[in-house]
């Protein structure tokens, strides 16, 4: 067994990937249960697909459920999205599900990937790229340990046709384009409202309300969608993200069909 061929097998196949995940129809940021979820709707319509997450796992806040107990809570609704993922949920009570967290998370990642999306851990977004209009054509990223030791290394780019901003409460892409473009977005200030205090009634609806373009070239979904238009937070029920990332997939694939034919 050959160290170097095991190397050499490892970084050709890596390569490959990212080169392919350079140009694609959507890009997404973050691959919490929002991005996962929306990269699996896209890429099982034949859209392609990247998810660039800047940690070493992927789930966002659902692996640790509710205050670190591995457990989540869906509606009826986000349990249909489940039960096609083939995720078990058990009937609590009051039309709540329970479901184990990491087999959600592990699941949908799996799910996402085996639809074509590609999902690549570690990477940071470090900018928005435009283009006439101030149209967003793309992601700027760097590997998310160059941001975490404070090094000065430039990054590269890929393109896309629209961005998804997953990237949960810090809605870092929005950010982005709000501290390089000025109050643009489409919010009654034109920048993140934040978001609320805690009501899982009213932050489950809104949050789905809230899931669409808000800067040309950009769609905002899952909790990043509640921090940008300043909806409730809603705590360790999880149907919302996953309806979120189906309704992101929607709204991404229409502006897809708009700049060129899937």
């Amino acid at each position: 067994m050959d160290e170097v061929l095991i190397s050499r097998a490892i970084t050709e196949s890596y390569f490959k990937e990212f080169a392919e995940a350079m140009d694609v129809d959507v890009a997404i940021a973050g691959a919490g249960p929002a991005g996962m979820t929306a990269a699996y709707y896209l890429a099982k319509e034949g859209a392609k697909t990247a998810v660039f997450e800047r940690q070493l796992h992927v789930g966002g806040g659902m692996p640790g459920g509710g205050m670190m107990f591995n457990r989540i809570v869906v509606q009826e609704e986000g349990k249909q999205i489940l039960d096609e993922f083939g995720v078990r949920a058990e009937e609590y009570e009051g039309g709540l599900y329970i479901v184990d967290s990491l087999e959600a998370v592990s699941t949908i990642c799996s799910k996402a990937i085996k639809a074509g999306a590609r999902i690549l851990n570690l990477i940071s977004v470090e900018d928005v790229m435009i283009r006439e209009g101030d149209v967003i054509t793309g992601l700027v990223l760097n590997w998310s340990a160059v941001s975490w030791s404070k090094l000065h290394i430039d990054p590269l780019t890929i393109k896309s046709k629209v961005v998804i901003d997953a990237t949960g409460h810090d809605s870092e892409v929005c950010r982005i384009v709000v501290r390089k473009l000025g109050p643009k977005l489409k919010t009654q200030t034109g920048e993140v409202l934040g978001e609320k205090p805690m009501w899982a009634q009213r932050g489950e609806r809104e949050i789905v309300e809230n899931t669409r373009e808000v800067y040309p070239g950009l769609i905002v979904a899952g909790m990043a969608a509640s921090a940008v238009f300043g909806s409730p937070r809603m705590g360790a029920i999880f149907g919302g993200m996953l309806l979120s990332g189906k309704r992101a997939a929607e709204v991404a694939a229409e502006i897809v069909q708009r700049v060129t034919p899937l």
